[in-house]
């Protein structure tokens, strides 16, 4: 990443994430599947070696759907007392698709702003 000497015009890194765009040209894909990332951008050439999104995404979605769903299940026992089966039937289709559709988007998001952000693996002063 830091041999990037090529003159592109600025992508905003948030609206490239979220569409699935190459984070130094805005035009090439960065997802070849649901979250399988391209090998680089066939329009521009960049190399997606660089892109380690980890475990954010997940985590992110986890805890926000997770508040979500959580939130409206209490609220439903306590306000209607529903039977368990009707609990499950509501939920848990809720609690898959609210985290599948965002997934992406959020390791979209992330690896825009790790390439905007130069962001690089952590170094002790001992490091070469």
């Amino acid at each position: 990443m830091s041999a990037d000497r090529a003159h592109f015009p600025p992508v905003e890194p948030v609206a490239a994430g979220l569409k699935g765009r190459c984070p130094r040209c805005g035009e090439g894909r960065l997802f070849s599947g649901y979250l399988t990332l391209r090998p680089g951008c066939a329009n521009c050439g960049l190399d997606y070696g660089f892109a380690d999104a980890g475990d954010g995404p997940a985590v992110f979605v986890i805890l926000i759907i997770g508040f979500i769903v959580v939130g409206l299940a209490l609220w439903v026992e306590v306000s209607f007392g529903p039977p368990l089966w009707l609990h499950f039937i509501i939920w848990i289709p809720l609690a898959i698709v609210g985290s599948l559709v965002p997934l992406r988007l959020f390791k979209g998001v992330l690896i825009t702003l790790q390439y905007a952000n130069k962001a690089a693996e952590g170094r002790l002063d001992g490091d070469k």
